[in-house]
């Protein structure tokens, strides 16, 4: 689709564009540019607008760890679970 570019007014991203990227009133979108080519891109909620101070502080500590090479895989996750499983199991019975 072709839009023309006018001196004194917004650009305007046409409907059809915007349902197909599902873009609605009130959304907040980033603009880069590489070279002649625009990108749209929508700006998502930041973990601010939807964790808590405690989450985000923890999220913050793992991101941390995981940069220092402190990080968990999934086989040991799994495992750690198994065995606690195995254990409440024991005293269960």
């Amino acid at each position: 689709m072709t839009v023309l570019v006018k001196p004194k007014s917004d650009l305007v991203v046409p409907k059809s564009v915007r349902r197909k990227a599902g873009l609605r009133a009130g959304d907040r979108v980033e603009f880069a540019v590489s070279g002649r080519v625009i990108h749209i891109i929508p700006k998502l909620p930041y973990a601010d607008d939807t964790f808590t101070d405690e989450e985000s502080a923890l999220i913050v500590k793992a991101r941390r760890e995981m940069r220092a090479g402190k990080s968990v895989s999934l086989e040991q996750v799994e495992h750690e679970l198994a065995r606690k499983s195995t254990s409440r199991r024991r005293k269960t019975a």
